[in-house]
């Protein structure tokens, strides 16, 4: 609203009004009125449910190891993250573009399903939410509408080649037409870029883009449901998911600008991407958004994110990255999340192959595998009788501010070598 007040102001030759042209003004105000609303609106929140003795049953079960209860902490508080993740965007992003709008229905229709979930678990008393298959419906849902967007919007484009130089004291950029294509950047290549549609050249000319973008569609299916998954499997430990997605939103942040920027994508022999210059001032009020929600979330928390907050936050990261084309970083900066889903998948499976021996044996002490650290052989002895473990690990607890710190080292280390894979090739 305010970009398209001043657009108007800047006309009329006001004052100052041509700020809000540059996209890094616009970016940094997204952050510091995201900040603002989480903390302001956060106290307000958490409030409010702890005078209706709002929180959720399966927390009210949990204690830390060392003695610090959870009981009684409220949750739903990805409302106080998807709150002020939209006021800044409606405030200062442009809402007419493709990018903006997508980021903005992918915060809302996760969301949606995230605060269903905690509703059933908080005021229905029931510790499983909702179904599984209706939160996987919501994200295969959310994935059809990116990937089918990213198809037919005319605003959805890239230059593959761009190059620049100086002539004249002059700086001349060149740089291929724009087209719709499937191309993506790959890590670690040489060329840079992967086009889907040559999986399918056997297809001849004419089918092969079709097919191209038939695979793109449901990859953006696949990496949606799997880092929101992901992302949601990380929300265990307070501070953890808000700390590692911040970390995690900054270099997709830091990758949008490159993308956005014809200069910079020359210098980085990347696609340059327009009009994704929006994803810069909604990835930054996401990690402002994330950053104030830690100052109640962190160690020990006052409120918990709940579904609400880790289907959106994970929505968030896979749809802002299929949107600049780097989607296949995301196995490297969400190797957190990734981790975590691994563990659980190969617990279940080694479990149950024992169970069919009748053995009861286990990968890790408890899954997922932040809960490793936080869990003695005796505690899984009591709930498991006759289990065993195959990785036990030195056996000593650890805190989970601790767990969560070194957590969230991995992901400043995988956040940087992601970005520097665009010089690695």
């Amino acid at each position: 609203m305010l970009y398209y007040l001043f657009q108007y102001l800047g006309k009329l030759n006001f004052p100052g009004a041509g700020m809000f042209s540059y996209v890094t003004f616009r970016a940094i105000l997204a952050m510091v009125l995201s900040i603002i609303v989480s903390a302001w609106f956060g106290k307000f929140f958490i409030r409010c449910l702890k005078n209706r003795n709002i929180s959720e049953t399966q927390r009210d079960e949990k204690t830390d190891p060392f003695g610090v209860a959870k009981k009684g902490v409220p949750t739903m508080g990805g409302v106080i993250i998807i709150t002020a993740i939209l006021v800044p965007c409606l405030l200062v992003g442009k809402l007419g573009n493709v990018y903006m709008i997508l980021m903005i229905v992918t915060t809302l229709l996760l969301g949606t399903v995230g605060f269903a979930d905690d509703y059933v678990k908080t005021f229905k008393k029931n510790k499983e939410g909702l179904n599984g298959w209706v939160k996987i419906t919501g994200q295969v849902i959310l994935g059809l509408i990116v990937g089918l967007t990213l198809r037919y919007s005319p605003q959805v484009v890239m230059n593959e080649n761009v190059s620049h130089r100086i002539e004249n004291n002059v700086e001349v950029v060149v740089k291929s037409p724009d087209v719709k294509s499937t191309r993506t950047t790959i890590p670690f290549v040489k060329e840079h870029n992967l086009n889907y549609a040559n999986f399918f050249n056997w297809l001849g000319e004419p089918l092969k883009y079709q097919a191209g973008w038939i695979f793109f569609v449901l990859l953006t299916v696949f990496v949606v449901t799997a880092v929101s998954n992901g992302s949601n499997l990380n929300d265990g430990m307070d501070g953890m998911a808000a700390g590692n997605s911040a970390i995690i939103g900054t270099a997709i942040g830091v990758l949008a600008y490159v993308s956005s920027n014809v200069v910079a994508a020359g210098h980085f022999d990347l696609m340059y991407i327009p009009g994704s210059q929006e994803m810069v001032v909604f990835l930054s009020a996401f990690v402002g958004a994330l950053i104030g929600f830690l100052w109640y979330n962190s160690y020990p928390a006052e409120i918990f994110m709940g579904d609400t907050g880790s289907l959106t936050i994970g929505g968030i990261i896979a749809v802002s990255a299929l949107c600049i084309h780097k989607e296949l970083l995301l196995p490297i900066l969400c190797g957190v999340f990734l981790m975590e889903s691994v563990s659980v998948i190969g617990q279940r499976f080694y479990y149950k192959s024992g169970k069919k021996k009748g053995v009861h044996r286990r990968l890790w002490k408890r899954t997922p595998f932040h809960d490793h650290y936080r869990t003695s052989l005796e505690q899984v002895q009591k709930c498991d009788p006759g289990s065993t473990v195959l990785f036990r690990g030195s056996g000593r607890l650890q805190f989970e501010t601790k767990i969560t710190l070194r957590f969230w080292i991995i992901s400043i280390g995988l956040a940087a070598f992601a970005i520097l894979t665009l010089k690695i090739r």
